[in-house]
């Protein structure tokens, strides 16, 4: 069993910047997948960047170049650092983490396949 348990979020003014942390705890094997899923108000949950053990990231188009997935050395705690904020990154960030070999999503999107641990989430507000 794992544990996440997102923190960083907060409102902030379109332009600006945010670092997101998941904190991970309960086992000692190391997730081959971790992520950060978002969801609005009326829309799906939405895959925002995942990382691999490997460290390979993938990015959702709409936040690639702003957006930042990374782990500190033990991997035990994932970040998104975010930057050049828009209104429509507005969301619940979740933090998700997966312990099967190869299923890592990519690309954004809904899938979210082989992550089978989920965080309660972190509310990003960004205001134009």
């Amino acid at each position: 069993q794992a544990q996440l348990v997102e923190s960083g979020g907060g409102s902030v003014q379109a332009g600006g910047s945010l670092r997101l942390s998941c904190a991970r705890s309960g086992t000692s094997y190391r997730p081959y997948c971790m992520g950060w899923f978002r969801q609005s108000p009326g829309k799906e949950r939405e895959g925002v960047a995942t990382i691999r053990t490997d460290g390979y990231a993938s990015y959702a188009d709409s936040v690639k170049g702003r957006f930042t997935i990374s782990q500190d050395n033990a991997k035990t705690t994932l970040y998104l650092q975010m930057s050049s904020l828009k209104p429509e990154d507005t969301a619940m960030y979740y933090c998700a983490a997966g312990f099967r070999a190869g299923a890592c999503p990519t690309g954004g999107g809904g899938n979210h396949y082989g992550l089978d641990y989920w965080g309660k989430g972190t509310l990003v507000t960004i205001s134009s």
